[in-house]
Order: C-alpha cells, then structure tokens, then sequence
C-alpha cells in the first residue's frame, strides 16, 4: 500500500513542478498572455458549465474511437496475415511506406508479434486438436496480446494527434477546433483550458484503460 502511494507521490511530482513553475511565471509576468493556473481552471469550469466544452470534447472523442477502432481492425488483420502468407507480406510491403497514418503502426507491431509466437505453442494446440475458436482465443490472442498492447498506447498517441490536425485544418466542432479559433482570437486562457481538458481525457484513459490492459498481459503472461 505504502508502495503504491510512493509511486503516484513520483508519478504525480512532474506535473505539480510544471504547475509551480507556471503559477511563478504568471506572477513574474503579470500579463494577460501568460495566465494563472487558477485563472485557466476557472475559464475551464465555465467553458464546461456553460460553453461547448463538453460537446466539442465529446466530439473529438468520437472520432478518436472510430479511427483508431478501424485501425486497430484493420491493422491486426493486416500484419497477421502479412506474417501468415510470406507472399502477401512482401506484396504489401511497399505499401505500409506510403499510409502515413495509424494503420502501418499497427499493422508493423502486429506482424512482428505474429512471426515472433513460440512454434511449439502451435504445435501443442495442433497435437491436441483445438478447433479454430480455441486456437483463436486460447493461444492466438493472449500470445499476442502484449503486441496489442503496445500497439495500443502506440497507435492512441498517434490518432489524437491525427484527429486534432483534421479538426483544426477543416473540422467545425472538436478541441482542435476550438484551439484553432481561439488562436486566432488570441485567447490564451481558452486555449489552455481546452487543451488541460483534452490532456485530462489522455490521462484518464491511460491510468484506467491502458493500466487495465496491464495488469490483464501482466497475468496472462505469469
């Protein structure tokens, strides 16, 4: 338990440092430019109470689950197959080359994962006949699973950036969005409360999902 308060103690010391810093810089500088911490919680309470916060944030989110559920789809089938059938592997390797999105991310970590099962797992579901479902659920997918895993924190990093691009280059809803027009405006306040929110969200969906996931490959593989 003592152990476990040490460690959010350390993983929480980086971030209040970074807060004492700005709070002193924003006393130091004393402008509008380089608001408060305070200033930006307050600007962010009422953009969530009474502004589109939430509805952007919400925005944002969905195309983030939708993008990286296909690319995690499509991606796992991919790099599967690519290291299951030699020949499409070297006919579609060239291709990963030209998708600079999410896709080659995972379809890269997935076909390594694949080459790299144990041959002797294989052969004991073979010599004790499992039926495809088992060989799928039982051996296939926990062997892989810490392959998905790394493509996961990988590939999430990588579509927020994506999805912020596109909103902020020619979406009309979402945090990027938001950032883009209240930069034009020169609001500052704004611009960090979105992006506070938008962190926020980053960092609840890995100390809650991805820390899941962890301790999930973690027993697999104990």
């Amino acid at each position: 338990m003592n152990r476990a308060v040490s460690n959010r103690a350390l993983g929480a010391a980086p971030a209040l440092a970074v807060l004492l810093a700005w709070q002193l810089a924003a006393m130091i500088v004393a402008s509008p430019q380089l608001p408060s911490p305070e200033t930006v919680l307050a600007v962010l309470w009422s953009e969530a109470a009474h502004g589109p916060l939430l509805a952007d944030l919400g925005a944002t989110l969905a195309r983030v689950g939708v993008c990286f559920c296909l690319a995690m789809a499509a991606g796992s089938a991919i790099g599967i197959a690519m290291a299951s059938a030699p020949a499409f592997g070297r006919w579609s390797e060239p291709w990963l080359q030209v998708l600079l999105t999410k896709l080659p991310n995972v379809v890269v970590i997935l076909r390594e994962g694949a080459r790299n099962r144990d041959p002797e797992l294989a052969e004991m579901a073979k010599l004790f006949r499992f039926s495809r479902k088992s060989l799928l659920f039982d051996v296939m997918l926990p062997e892989l699973a810490p392959y998905f895993l790394a493509a996961t924190r990988s590939g999430l990093s990588l579509v927020w950036k994506i999805v912020l691009l596109v909103e902020l280059l020619g979406r009309s809803s979402g945090i990027g969005f938001r950032l883009h027009v209240y930069f034009q405006l020169l609001d500052i306040a704004r611009i960090l409360a979105y992006a506070l929110s938008f962190m926020a969200v980053i960092q609840l969906i890995e100390i809650t999902l991805l820390a899941w996931m962890d301790r999930h490959v973690a027993r697999w593989k104990r």
